[in-house]
């Protein structure tokens, strides 16, 4: 599905194809409960009702190019389109003003699968039925919408509150998409461990929304991913051909059927995976007595607290790093991509990339050209546009950078004495407005001498790991660069 080459440097004045009256007119904005790469969630109330609401606050600075724009306009129809499902997030309402567009939403305080089950401590194949049939139910609702989600992650399923029997409900549809039966898309999103082999290879539809819930299951019962490795190319070529492993603990004690349905989610050609209602009939998930109700291992919940942890920390990290990029870092990509594309279409052609690179005293090869080229450019039209241009080096140029992870690493270290603590931890997860972190599993997880802290050397080897859900625009860029590697390690 390609995107307009016209989302070049220039923006849209608005999301909304409409005027709004302002939130504060209707809500009383309160405290802090996320945030995303894109925006804010806070608390608000409104005035009329006293009725609480959480409200994503996306800063426009942030929308780059008419294709963001775009974006958070699908965002919200799409949220519309499925709101009448019970275990989707209500919308309800979004305004815009100059700096912002805010989304009001239903208010989910339970907080985050993988948390939720951490905390009840008993857990069993018969409860992980029950929650993977509400996530495939969301996948079945939305493609029998036409709706693909895209970024189908336990972090994007809340629980609408702390009762027992709270209704577990999907969020942010910021990565989806309406499709027709037959579309195929190539622009490659999501995130690195919950990805479809098809994402990867840029030609796919709406079985990979299966292949995720699929990778969920299969966490949900062994506490880790079935695709692993120390880095992301890494991930990519195990998601490509690595082998599922059923052998080591605790898969021995798991159930046949359950098993089953994991092998027919994770089957890599996508015309033979099962669809979203065939899963939802598989007996595992059909009939009561399949799926067992004795307690999983321990060590499943204890793999699920360190890798639930590892991820949140790593996502804070970046947040930190992308929340610092300044308009003048950016403004420099600006310059250089206006450099590089010499005739003013708003694209870049390989011959320009080629030229500009030489221009700034670059010596890659043609052969490593190409293979930037064919990694920034997302919607296979054989040119970049300014989207894809600045999700690539902004990936490349900044998030593993030396003076950015210093940076990062100082925001954790309050007191600057060259070690993180659980205290600036907990601190650091205050301002982030995420609680009930794990953080003793977290440290323990990269403190790799086992001092109780972690020094700036452990950071590091932890930001550069492939072990952290990165969001959306972050992967979008290294994921894309890092695929050469794994589809030619594939193909050999």
């Amino acid at each position: 599905m390609k995107k307009s080459s016209s989302a070049s440097v220039s923006r849209p004045a608005a999301v909304l194809p409409y005027k709004t009256q302002g939130l504060r007119e209707n809500y009383l904005i309160g405290k802090k409960l996320g945030q995303g790469q894109f925006g804010t969630t806070y608390l608000c109330k409104e005035k009329s009702t006293g009725r609480e609401y959480a409200c994503k606050s996306i800063p426009k600075r942030k929308l780059l190019c008419r294709e963001d724009y775009e974006d958070v306009w699908r965002e919200i129809q799409i949220m519309h389109h499925l709101s009448e499902h019970p275990n989707v997030v209500r919308i309800r309402g979004a305004y815009e003003d100059p700096v912002f567009v805010h989304l009001v939403m239903e208010l989910c305080a339970g907080g985050e699968l993988f948390d939720r089950i951490i905390k009840k401590g008993h857990y069993s194949e018969r409860e992980a039925a029950k929650l993977i049939k509400t996530i495939v139910g969301v996948v079945e609702a939305c493609h029998s919408l036409g709706v693909m989600h895209r970024d189908l992650k336990p972090e994007n399923f809340l629980f609408v509150s702390t009762d027992e029997d709270a209704a577990l409900k999907a969020t942010d549809f910021g990565l989806s998409v309406f499709y027709k039966p037959g579309d195929t898309f190539s622009d490659v999103v999501g995130s690195p461990y919950y990805v479809a082999p098809e994402v990867l290879r840029k030609q796919y539809g709406p079985e990979s929304d299966v292949w995720s819930a699929g990778v969920i299951l299969y966490i949900l019962l062994s506490g880790v991913p079935p695709f692993w490795a120390e880095t992301e190319p890494g991930i990519f070529r195990q998601i490509l051909q690595g082998k599922l492993d059923f052998e080591s603990e605790p898969w021995p004690s798991i159930s046949e059927s359950a098993k089953d349905l994991i092998r027919k989610m994770l089957e890599r050609n996508p015309k033979k995976r099962l669809s979203a209602h065939e899963v939802l009939c598989h007996p595992w998930i059909v009939d009561d007595t399949v799926a067992p109700d004795k307690p999983l291992d321990s060590a499943v919940l204890s793999r699920l607290k360190q890798f639930s942890a590892m991820n949140k920390l790593k996502k804070m990290a970046l947040r930190v790093i992308a929340e610092r990029l300044s308009e003048e870092e950016i403004g420099g990509l600006k310059e250089l991509f206006k450099m590089i594309d010499t005739d003013n279409s708003g694209t870049i052609t390989f011959d320009e990339l080629k030229e500009g690179l030489k221009r700034v005293g670059s010596e890659l090869m043609e052969s490593e050209i190409k293979d930037l080229m064919d990694a920034a450019d997302i919607d296979n039209s054989g040119t970049i546009d300014y989207g894809e241009f600045l999700a690539a080096t902004i990936h490349l140029n900044k998030m593993e950078r030396e003076e950015n992870l210093i940076k990062a690493f100082s925001f954790f270290d309050k007191d600057g004495s060259g070690y993180i603590t659980i205290d600036e931890l907990q601190q650091a997860c205050k301002e982030f407005g995420l609680s009930d972190l794990h953080l003793d599993e977290m440290i323990k997880e990269i403190d790799q001498d086992n001092d109780g802290q972690i020094d700036y050397g452990e950071f590091a080897a932890m930001m550069r790991k492939g072990n952290g859900g990165i969001g959306r625009r972050t992967m979008r860029g290294n994921l894309n660069f890092n695929l050469g590697d794994a589809l030619r390690v594939n193909e050999n």
